[in-house]
């Protein structure tokens, strides 16, 4: 059995604990979604780059991602023995803020349609031709802790996720009401995907699968 080293009084302070919160501790609500699009979901009314650099700014909320380890359980004279079994990803949902011009909406709507159309049942059966990567950043605040990304130079990368294989399952309705004046639409969509890595935020490369 490890042992285990039982810290100081000292150490269980209250200026223990506020040297430890480094940078004041990471915040929910900074953080930014870049997305691609199949080429063919891309509305007429705009660009591949235009919607990529909207949904930066439009995607109002996210998570960064869960994944869990299955269990197996052995029987062995009365007892369990608990091993690991294979590891599951849950879908991923974000929530978008609708603007007047139904781009981002249009493209999910699009690109649903390319894999499942509603007027047949047909649809792109290659998985590579609709299946794309997607990148999760949480942002830090001007100039505390993490990198600097190229695209803003304020604006620290404290933890960059990148989703490969991803597709939209779910695009939610839009609710519509006389008596909703004072507030902007909202619509979630919920992406299935294969898995995802921790990706270091300058190079933008792979430094470790699901960790």
């Amino acid at each position: 059995m490890a042992n285990l080293n039982i810290p100081a009084t000292k150490d269980r302070t209250l200026d223990a604990f506020k040297g430890r919160m480094v940078g004041g501790g990471a915040r929910p609500n900074l953080f930014e979604c870049e997305m691609y699009f199949p080429d063919d979901a891309v509305p007429t009314t705009t660009s591949k780059d235009a919607l990529s650099d909207k949904v930066r700014f439009l995607v109002k909320a996210a998570q960064l991602p869960a994944s869990t380890l299955t269990q197996i359980d052995v029987p062995f004279r009365g007892r369990q023995l608990k091993i690991a079994g294979t590891r599951t990803y849950a879908n991923w949902s974000i929530t978008i803020i609708n603007d007047i011009d139904f781009d981002i909406r249009t493209a999910f709507e699009r690109w649903s349609n390319l894999i499942n159309k509603h007027e047949d049942n047909a649809g792109i059966v290659n998985p590579a031709d609709y299946q794309q990567p997607m990148i999760v950043r949480q942002l830090g605040r001007s100039g505390v802790g993490g990198p600097v990304p190229t695209s803003d130079p304020n604006v620290p990368v404290l933890k960059m996720y990148q989703f490969y294989g991803s597709y939209p399952v779910n695009i939610s309705e839009i609710g519509l009401d006389y008596a909703t004046g004072d507030a902007i639409e909202e619509f979630t969509v919920e992406m299935a995907y294969q898995w995802y890595d921790t990706m270091d935020p300058l190079a933008q490369t792979q430094v470790g699968t699901g960790v």
